[in-house]
């Protein structure tokens, strides 16, 4: 199993009062509250972060894209990668998880700087294509929701050429038309790096991945239990499809925070995690659901975003029916209430009771993680280590006791398995090292 160190950046410093004073923490969060020296800390603190979690031995550092926001203070997840492929472990793979595709006009920008990532790591990169958030995408940027997943394809097609086509080509098509499309430089990683394409849901998604050999990445904010129906239902249309089921076709995101004990566990990550659910997910309804960004096909089937439960407050509007097999129905309003969902959902017992966030001892992680990554069948486990107003020191120390002292209790998960979905970069002799690493290298 690969284990893959994801950051959000958040903005750490949101008032106490601001889910009472704010509708909003996207698209027209209030800019006075945005501090650019506090942010300058910010920024290097979380690139600490993760050069710390490659120095502790994670198989991935990964990375994405949101505008206009305090969620995460990523507008361009590629220069937060530039900085570390020549920072961080040289053995660390690098996940830009994604870049937002469907906005950039033409796609060109997206082949090449990814490219450009490449070739700086020496073939360590992870291509992501993303959707995108509604807030991001429909509002942010003011694309039209209804061309939003052709926009995607068309883009995608064209990234993908660019990558592969050794010749000079022309593209004509209905939302970008380039004359000559040649780009320098090319990824090392040949026919191109692995893509991942993360997503909420949707039954579109799941065929785009079987269909295109991808990995599907369901990046959770509500944990394993609201995630069951999900992932059942991706694999269960992946047998449909004839698709094999290695794990390392799907990834998942989950929220940890191990300590020596659990009391310290509790103690310790109260604090972030009642910041990231009661502030990081102030989504107003009104930028969640435009109409057009959900298909057809997915509204049938009754599988509703996380944004929409973010801005229902809870993950009770991920309600799901029977349309698809593997595909249960969710609970009642009512009883969504009576187990604390959406009335206590932002308070910790909660939100540990009902698995967004794993506490525990490292065995008590560990069993609960083995528990979840057979339960739903993933290969590629994304952990959120830092979250919410999480100090360096924490998330350094929440880190490092992952590396140490769970990870090793999940070496042997579905090692029977080949991971074909992964970078391979340049061996180590034929890497060009900054002066710090190569030394490190060489004293080893």
């Amino acid at each position: 199993m690969k284990h893959c160190w994801f950051h959000l950046m958040p903005y750490t410093e949101l008032p106490e009062d601001f889910r009472d004073k704010h509708e909003s923490i996207w698209v027209d969060i209030d800019s006075k509250l945005f501090d650019p020296e506090r942010a300058h800390h910010m920024y290097n603190d979380h690139l600490d972060e993760m050069e710390f979690a490659a120095d502790m031995g994670f198989d991935a550092i990964c990375v994405n894209e949101h505008h206009s926001n305090g969620y995460g203070l990523m507008p361009s997840p590629n220069l937060m990668l530039a900085s570390l492929s020549r920072r961080a472990n040289p053995k660390t793979a690098l996940c830009v998880l994604g870049n937002s595709i469907a906005l950039y006009n033409p796609p060109t920008r997206v082949a090449e700087e990814m490219a450009m990532l490449d070739c700086i790591s020496g073939g360590r990169l992870i291509a992501g294509f993303p959707v995108g958030s509604p807030m991001d995408t429909c509002y942010a940027y003011g694309q039209n929701p209804s061309q939003l997943r052709e926009r995607y394809a068309e883009a995608h097609d064209f990234i993908k050429k660019a990558w592969t086509e050794a010749d000079t080509f022309s593209f004509n098509g209905r939302f970008n038309q380039q004359r000559y499309v040649n780009i320098w430089p090319r990824p090392l990683q040949k026919p191109h790096p692995p893509i991942w394409v993360p997503g909420g849901g949707s039954v579109e998604t799941w065929r785009w991945c079987a269909e295109m050999e991808y990995v599907y990445c369901y990046l959770s904010y509500y944990g394993y239990q609201a995630a069951k129906a999900t992932m059942h239902g991706f694999w269960e249309e992946m047998d449909r499809l004839g698709k094999d089921r290695n794990p390392y076709r799907a990834g998942f995101l989950q929220f940890v925070g191990v300590a020596e004990t659990e009391s310290l566990a509790r103690e310790l990550y109260a604090e972030p995690a009642e910041y990231f659910y009661d502030r990081c997910l102030r989504v107003s309804a009104k930028y969640a659901n435009p109409p057009g960004y959900v298909t057809e096909a997915t509204q049938r089937a009754g599988v509703k975003s996380q944004i929409s439960a973010a801005a229902a407050g809870g993950p009770n509007d991920v309600s799901n029916t029977s349309a698809l097999p593997g595909i249960q129905k969710a609970q009642s309003i009512n009883e969504v209430r009576k187990n604390g969902f959406d009335k206590n959902a932002r308070e910790f017992d909660s939100i540990v009771e009902n698995g967004y966030v794993i506490i525990g001892s490292p065995s008590q992680v560990a069993e609960q993680l083995r528990e979840i990554v057979h339960d739903l069948h993933f290969g590629q486990l994304m952990l959120l280590l830092q979250y919410g107003n999480m100090t360096k020191k924490i998330a350094n120390y929440n880190t490092q006791l992952y590396a140490e002292k769970v990870m090793p209790q999940l070496s042997d998960v579905w090692s029977e398995w080949e991971n074909h979905w992964w970078p391979k970069p340049l061996p180590m002799s034929n890497r060009a090292l900054p002066n710090n690493i190569s030394n490190s290298i060489a004293a080893e």
